[in-house]
């Protein structure tokens, strides 16, 4: 029971037209070996300036032994993969399983399209999260005809079970949880540099995948169709070799269709957000002042889902517009300095670099959680902790104390890399829209006439959107109205789409 005291207190880039291939109408190293548990350059070209801890973040009870060390084969006798265990495929396969119930878009497209074969003869070299949602869209690939070999963008997100599982179904995997960095290039490399087989399209989440054939294998693009890349990282990698000139096949930009925008990055984070810090840190969040680094649509998400929660949320943002936004959302637009010092959590979620600098987290109170929610992990200078006077404490699978010599410790999730896919999992329902955008991206540019695509990077057709957004509407038993011959002539629209332009983003970009 409590007790009282005596005093009564209680103790954009340009938009580029682009046409599919079955309509008339036009749309607007194997690297230097190195001890795999040293430090090592960050993953991607976009982290340079970034180091990270190459030690497994597997539970103790994992067999420790490198998967690289091991000689697996699956039921048939196929050795071609490299995964964490093949005895895992079992419990792979059922996840899978219950993944394609919530992807009805993709499921879908394979029953239509498994009879044409729109892919086959493609042989698709992949570099993505390799997660059961991943797995449907391998698999949808593979019915449509194509070969596919695969890796993983993150060195925490695979899920080593699928990955068994479709190691067990004859696909080329080469990814595990808990990958060094040396593990990461070598994966992408065995995907890549293989005798008789050579990629003739490139599935990408992050820009990884292409820049390592642009360095290691530059010969390859004489036989690539095209890259399909979902990612701001990666998005922002092409438009530079575009602009610079070193873009040798077409690219489609999935990352700034506005179902990967508005679906994927908006409705996804505001689920995950909340998963990723509850599974790692147990944290009430009623009460909490949190700042949230970005307000486009993966802030957006984070901040819904926080003050849903009962957070209190700051917004930190370099564009007018989307400060603006913020503010009339209802969140205060500070700078970071002014409330480093009070806030519980720190979220990044920019997609740029040194957002969280070695002197915000010097001011950090006792205890504060820091962690991003963007692709790269460039966001947050983990490299500046990497110091003598500050200690590392291992608390679970994704966690650290960082401590200071005067004893105050920051809560660091995933060494600073993607939270949601780190640490917890995502809605598989959302990820069935990015995929099913992927797959018809891969279709388009696989079949394209020559000529159709020059050396650029495409936006995809609002048509497009309009068609995988109309696939997943009878899961809701959702009923679109139709446009009366009046109606659609008075709006200078055709009856069946697309209802919006081709510069059309979204509502809220």
């Amino acid at each position: 029971m409590l007790k009282k005291k005596k005093d009564g207190e209680i103790s954009e880039p340009s938009v580029k037209k682009i046409q599919f291939a079955d309509q008339k109408q036009e749309f607007n190293k194997r690297p230097t070996k190195i001890s795999r548990r040293s430090l090592s350059r960050s993953i991607s070209q976009s982290s340079t300036d970034s180091y990270s801890s190459a030690a497994s973040y597997t539970d103790s009870s994992d067999d420790e032994t490198s998967p690289r060390d091991k000689q697996q084969k699956n039921s048939k006798g196929n050795a071609d993969f490299c995964i964490k265990n093949i005895k895992q495929a079992d419990f792979g396969r059922r996840e899978i399983e219950i993944a394609e119930q919530e992807m009805p878009a993709l499921m879908a497209l394979r029953k239509r399209a498994q009879g044409e074969k729109p892919l086959a003869g493609a042989k698709i070299v992949g570099c993505t999260h390799i997660t059961a949602q991943t797995a449907v869209l391998m698999e949808t690939l593979s019915a449509l005809g194509a070969q596919c070999r695969w890796a993983a963008c993150n060195i925490y997100s695979t899920q080593n079970e699928v990955a068994a599982a479709l190691a067990e179904g004859g696909f080329s995997v080469f990814a595990w949880k808990g990958e060094s960095e040396d593990d990461f290039w070598w994966c992408i490399d065995r995907c890549v540099n293989v005798e008789g087989w050579q990629p003739n399209m490139i599935l990408d989440d992050g820009g990884d995948l292409t820049h390592w054939i642009y360095k290691k294998y530059p010969n390859m693009f004489k036989k690539i169709k095209g890259i399909v890349e979902e990612s701001v990282t990666g998005v922002h990698r092409l438009y530079q070799l575009s602009k610079a000139g070193k873009l040798c096949v077409p690219a489609m930009n999935v990352n700034d269709s506005v179902t990967k925008q508005k679906f994927d990055n908006l409705y996804c984070c505001r689920e995950s957000i909340l998963d990723g810090l509850k599974r790692t840190t147990d944290v009430m969040f009623g009460g909490k002042q949190v700042v949230v680094c970005g307000y486009g649509e993966v802030g957006k998400g984070c901040c819904a889902a926080l003050k849903a929660m009962g957070s209190i949320v700051y917004v930190t943002e370099i564009d007018p517009i989307c400060a603006l936004q913020a503010c009339m959302d209802g969140f205060r637009l500070v700078k970071l300095n002014e409330v480093i010092r009070q806030v519980d959590i720190v979220i990044t979620c920019t997609g740029n670099k040194n957002v969280v600098v070695r002197e915000y987290m010097d001011r950090m109170k006792n205890g504060c959680i820091v962690c991003n929610m963007g692709h790269s992990n460039t966001e947050i200078d983990v490299a500046s902790l990497r110091t003598p006077e500050l200690t590392w404490e291992r608390v679970r699978s994704q966690v650290d104390h960082v401590i200071w010599p005067d004893g105050k410790r920051i809560v660091l999730l995933a060494e600073g890399r993607l939270l949601n896919l780190s640490c917890s999992t995502v809605p598989t329902f959302v990820l069935s829209i990015t995929a099913t955008t992927q797959a018809l991206a891969l279709i388009e540019l696989y079949n394209a006439p020559e000529g159709r695509y020059k050396q650029d990077v495409y936006l995809l057709p609002k048509k497009m959107d309009e068609y995988v957004a109309s696939l997943h509407l009878p899961t809701f038993d959702a009923h679109l109205t139709e446009l009366s011959d009046e109606q659609a002539k008075y709006l200078g629209l055709n009856k069946n789409g697309p209802f919006k332009p081709n510069y059309y983003r979204s509502a809220a970009a």
